[in-house]
């Protein structure tokens, strides 16, 4: 039996989109108090040497460059700050086997997120990670928000990834602490270098999209594919799996970054409010 694989995108109408997300937004802030942005983000305070114990994610790697010992940064009070969405725009995002696609999940996922941020107060900012020029600075204007939503949801299906382009890009301009979140299938094998660098100095969340059909292909054997984005021939086995999720999760959450896995075909708002609460984005103390 074969798995048909196919360039898919929202099937839904701009109306159905709109109260798709707006649910999705509702059901990430029920109230000010249980909001999962609510009092998210720390404001940095100082550094004191380190002590055996203490997060490495938090390590002021500056800092500790110029003395012969390690030292940890350290908060004050819980302040909002500005949120930044990096959302894969690239081909591979668009191939699916499933109802909605990666591609048509981050988009809505993305808005969503944005939307429930920004009730709490919390400025949002877009960066297309593919070949387009979309770059929306953090705002808590809910009309760009869907502005860029129902942008994205048009796609041409042509572009490269360049997710780790851009996160190389963006760093210099955040002046402050940032909240980044990634939704990208990670087809990026540079990706991982970026994130870890900007881990550094902001608070990095991955969520992971992936489509059944890249797990494997049973059935098929040995076969020929080619690449979504750069066009390249490769040739695959339906027992190897394209992107290895826990090799993933391993190195990132190494760093400090927060990962969560996503497939298509398993229910995913559930899911993402549970990952969101556990890692502490609801609490007043952050983490």
């Amino acid at each position: 039996m074969r798995r048909k694989v196919k360039l898919h995108q929202d099937p839904v109408d701009a109306r159905q989109f709109e109260v798709a997300v707006k649910q999705l937004a509702n059901s990430l802030n029920f109230g000010q108090e249980d909001s999962v942005f609510h009092g998210a983000g720390l404001e940095f305070a100082q550094s004191r040497v380190y002590v055996p114990g203490d997060p490495v994610k938090f390590i002021d790697w500056k800092v500790s460059a110029r003395s012969d010992k390690l030292f940890i940064k350290e908060f004050q009070e819980p302040k909002q700050i500005p949120l930044y969405l990096l959302l894969d725009t690239s081909a591979s995002m668009c191939v699916s086997s499933q109802e909605l696609s990666k591609y048509a999940w981050a988009v809505r996922i993305a808005t969503g997120i944005a939307l429930a941020a920004q009730a709490n107060m919390t400025p949002v900012g877009l960066l297309g990670c593919g070949a387009r020029e979309l770059h929306v600075r953090p705002t808590l204007s809910r009309n760009v928000v869907l502005e860029w939503s129902h942008q994205l949801r048009h796609h041409d299906f042509l572009e490269e990834t360049s997710l780790a382009a851009r996160a190389r890009e963006v760093a210099p301009s955040l002046k402050r602490r940032t909240m980044i979140i990634v939704l990208s299938d990670l087809h990026d094998p540079e990706a991982l270098a970026a994130l870890q660098v900007l881990s550094q100095e902001h608070e990095c969340v991955v969520l992971h999209l992936q489509d059944p059909a890249e797990l494997r292909m049973k059935g098929t054997g040995i076969f020929r594919g080619v690449e979504a984005e750069s066009g390249r021939a490769f040739t695959g086995h339906g027992r190897r799996q394209w992107i290895n999720a826990e090799s993933w999760k391993g190195e990132l959450t190494r760093f400090g970054i927060d990962y969560l896995h996503l497939l298509t075909d398993q229910p995913i708002l559930g899911k993402l409010r549970h990952f969101l609460k556990s890692r502490g984005f609801g609490a007043a103390g952050g983490r």
